[in-house]
């Protein structure tokens, strides 16, 4: 990797992605009718069924933006195999994420089997739907997997809304209470190989996302999405404010750029980056601070350091 922005956080949603989805969805109809009239409801485009040609489209929407590389996530099982195949075709220029549900059997064998055999860098979990912490007995088999490979864990906390699966018809079956960035804290201790990465800046947790930072130096946190957690707060915060609490806890250097970036024909949020570089300007980061952030920490971080 070079020296140019790499966004942490994008989710790659394959056609593999979609179909998964609607033929989990109670909806009537066949999972192609149901699929048919969310996208004709939404404008959505559904990638065609050549993983190398979606591949395609991320690129050339990254060129277009100046973005040198993207991480982006398996976010269904069985898109995992799509994401090796997506970064074989994106030729260095993408690194693929699995979702990882750790209670299932054979989790931990399938995440060592990923990161010594594949692309894949590291796993994305949400304790929140699967109902787990991450101190849990259960937990700890993946962990020690990541530690061993000095492995990234995106941990997904706070708030969580899927708009496709609310449109399918697809219960909300996430716990918040699962959801708190303090639950990381102890697993961050017990495997301090491994990072540990909080997107959206915890996502409605920002006290609790700045607490573990604090605890923890193998915690990070991301940039990503439009973070509009932020009407949930009891203070007015504006991305400004998030930045600067963000900067006093996590250094420039615990802060790792991204968008959420997911679909067509909106492709890649440089909406998002225009708004973040505009919050960072009044930080007072140096330009050595600002490319940290926007690519540095994640190729330390991808190249396991």
């Amino acid at each position: 990797m070079g020296s140019g922005i790499v966004d942490f956080h994008s989710h790659f949603f394959s056609r593999t992605f979609f179909e998964t989805l609607a033929a989990q969805s109670p909806q009537p109809g066949t999972p192609e009718e149901r699929l048919g009239r969310v996208l004709e409801k939404t404008g959505l485009a559904l990638p065609g069924p050549d993983t190398s040609e979606h591949v395609a489209r991320w690129r050339a929407e990254m060129d277009t933006h100046g973005v040198e590389h993207l991480v982006s996530f398996a976010s269904v099982p069985p898109e995992i195999s799509v994401l090796a195949e997506a970064a074989a075709a994106a030729e260095g220029h993408l690194t693929p994420f699995a979702i990882v549900n750790p209670l299932a059997p054979g989790a931990a064998d399938r995440v060592r089997g990923l990161l010594q055999d594949g692309p894949f860098r590291g796993v994305l979990l949400f304790p929140a739907a699967h109902h787990y912490r991450l101190g849990d007995a259960a937990v700890r088999p993946v962990l020690e997997a990541l530690h061993d490979a000095r492995a990234i864990a995106v941990v997904h906390c706070g708030l969580l809304v899927v708009k496709l699966k609310d449109l399918l018809g697809l219960p909300r079956t996430q716990d918040i209470a699962y959801a708190n960035p303090l639950d990381i804290v102890p697993a961050a201790n017990a495997f301090p190989n491994a990072r540990f990465v909080i997107p959206h800046f915890g996502a409605g947790f920002l006290r609790e996302t700045l607490m573990a930072g604090t605890m923890c130096r193998n915690v990070y946190t991301d940039t990503s999405s439009s973070n509009s957690w932020m009407a949930t707060q009891a203070a007015d915060l504006t991305l400004a404010d998030v930045f600067r609490k963000a900067l006093g806890v996590f250094g420039p250097e615990r802060i790792l750029f991204g968008t959420d970036s997911c679909t067509f024909p909106r492709g890649w949020r440089a909406d998002l980056l225009d708004a973040q570089r505009a919050a960072m300007t009044t930080c007072d980061l140096d330009d050595d601070d600002v490319a940290l952030i926007l690519g540095g920490n994640a190729r330390r971080l991808l190249a396991g350091e």
